[in-house]
């Protein structure tokens, strides 16, 4: 029985990978699958990715619109792409960057850097379903690496590399609302530390108030914020996801030699 041959790629992410010849004599000189990915990066940084259409890069790059289809065969693809392109290669790992909880720490905090570049990008990195572009992929075996040297299973270290973007991700999805809509966002946040003091007089939901009267939500009020030091959600966050890998390998016996 003939085993059944995989099913092709799309045209434009079988390009990507370098499994098919790109076109080099477009319609247009100086066309490229690397040039339209930029091009519509670029749109969208401006104008969001709403903007984002086969026939508005084309007016970028100064071409037609049916030129583009011979590098890409649908927006979807496009944008597949653009995502890619957006997170950008992973950062290699520094030299002092020892250990798996450096690594991980070095792989959240990159990670993060280069989405914040373009937040619009984040809601759209599991659209198309599991990672499936070059620079996506290259982010989980960089992950991998680091993990290489602990007695986590395979399975195990995806599980955590899920965890840790999940941190970066979710921290992103928030700013991105909040830059969305600067005007709005700081208005729905002025006075919200006020607001909570007054719904929870009287012993309603009184473990928030404990920490509203604690202060917890001050630096939120208009009036107060940048008194004192400011709470890094972030970090505390993934300092506490790493604590949880550090419990799990403690129980699964450690991590290998060298690597704790």
């Amino acid at each position: 029985m003939e085993s059944e041959s995989p099913a092709p790629f799309p045209a434009g992410l079988e390009a990507a990978w370098g499994l098919r010849d790109r076109p080099h004599k477009g319609p247009k000189r100086g066309l490229t699958l690397d040039g339209i990915v930029a091009a519509s990066i670029a749109v969208a940084d401006a104008e969001g990715i709403e903007a984002v259409s086969m026939s508005r890069v084309a007016k970028e790059l100064g071409a037609s619109t049916m030129a583009l289809y011979r590098y890409v065969a649908t927006k979807d693809e496009l944008l597949m792409l653009v995502v890619d392109g957006a997170i950008g290669p992973p950062v290699p790992l520094p030299p002092d960057a020892v250990g798996w909880r450096a690594g991980l720490e070095h792989w959240a905090m990159t990670m993060r850097a280069s989405l914040n570049e373009h937040l619009w990008a984040v809601p759209l990195l599991a659209a198309h379903g599991p990672p499936v572009t070059p620079n996506q992929l290259a982010w989980l075996d960089q992950c991998l690496q680091v993990l290489s040297g602990t007695r986590l299973g395979h399975a195990e270290k995806i599980a955590v590399s899920l965890l840790v973007s999940g941190q970066v991700r979710g921290e992103l999805t928030i700013l991105a609302l909040l830059r969305k809509d600067p005007a709005g966002s700081d208005g729905r946040l002025a006075g919200y530390g006020k607001f909570l003091r007054r719904v929870t007089e009287g012993g309603r939901l009184p473990a928030l108030r404990a920490a509203v009267v604690d202060g917890a939500f001050d630096d939120l009020d208009a009036d107060t914020t940048g008194e004192g030091a400011e709470f890094d959600d972030f970090a505390f966050g993934l300092e506490r996801a790493l604590d949880g890998v550090a419990a799990y390998l403690e129980e699964r016996g450690g991590a290998l030699a060298g690597h704790d």
